[in-house]
């Protein structure tokens, strides 16, 4: 929804269009979070079963305590909040957020942050978090699809909530191809009993 960053009501909307069950509102860039803040103040009680905030991963300047003060702001209204592990120097901070953290796994751009091994570090110090699957990040570093089995062998417990999309080879988000379809399936019939969030549309509009 780049083309409606800022409006969050009009943005609230196109994801009721979807779907009523599950939506993740994305404060992507840490300069959204006051203007984010601003809407949850005057807005309705949004009307999903499910609703996860996506923590900022751009222009970051907090401190970690201080964002997470802003994060547990947001987590009164929400049922999860996902985080960028890349993101975070210190993870003790965020042992307040309990099991509404959901620690989702990176793409073949980061450094870290994208394997089993990397993330159960991350875990090891936030003992409460959950998981947040990005299957298309995880083709990204494997395209058999190992690594996406292998992250799930090692935090299906904890699996809170899946992204859904494929990703060009610039590893954007876009929709879901036929390919990756057939190439998800097996990995997402795994992850039937969590949310999913679709990051591009079904099909291209």
């Amino acid at each position: 929804m780049e083309q409606l960053r800022g409006d969050w009501t009009a943005q609230v909307a196109a994801a009721w269009a979807v779907s009523p069950f599950a939506v993740e509102l994305s404060v992507l860039s840490e300069t959204e979070l006051g203007s984010f803040n601003d809407y949850l103040a005057t807005a309705p009680s949004l009307p999903f079963r499910y609703v996860s905030i996506h923590g900022p991963s751009k222009e970051r300047r907090l401190g970690e305590e201080e964002l997470v003060v802003e994060l547990l702001r947001l987590a009164g209204w929400a049922d999860a909040i996902v985080m960028h592990p890349d993101t975070i120097e210190d993870p003790r901070p965020y042992r307040v957020l309990g099991r509404k953290l959901l620690i989702e796994n990176m793409d073949g751009r980061k450094a870290w942050g994208r394997t089993h091994e990397e993330l159960a570090q991350v875990f090891e110090e936030l003992p409460e978090a959950g998981f947040c699957f990005d299957i298309a990040h995880a083709w990204s570093i494997d395209g058999d699809m190992t690594v996406s089995e292998e992250l799930l062998d090692a935090f299906l417990e904890r699996l809170g909530q899946v992204h859904v999309s494929s990703l060009t080879s610039e590893l954007r988000h876009v929709p879901l191809t036929e390919v990756h379809k057939e190439l998800f399936r097996p990995v997402l019939q795994r992850c039937l009993d969590v949310p999913w969030i679709l990051e591009a549309p079904l099909r291209p509009t």
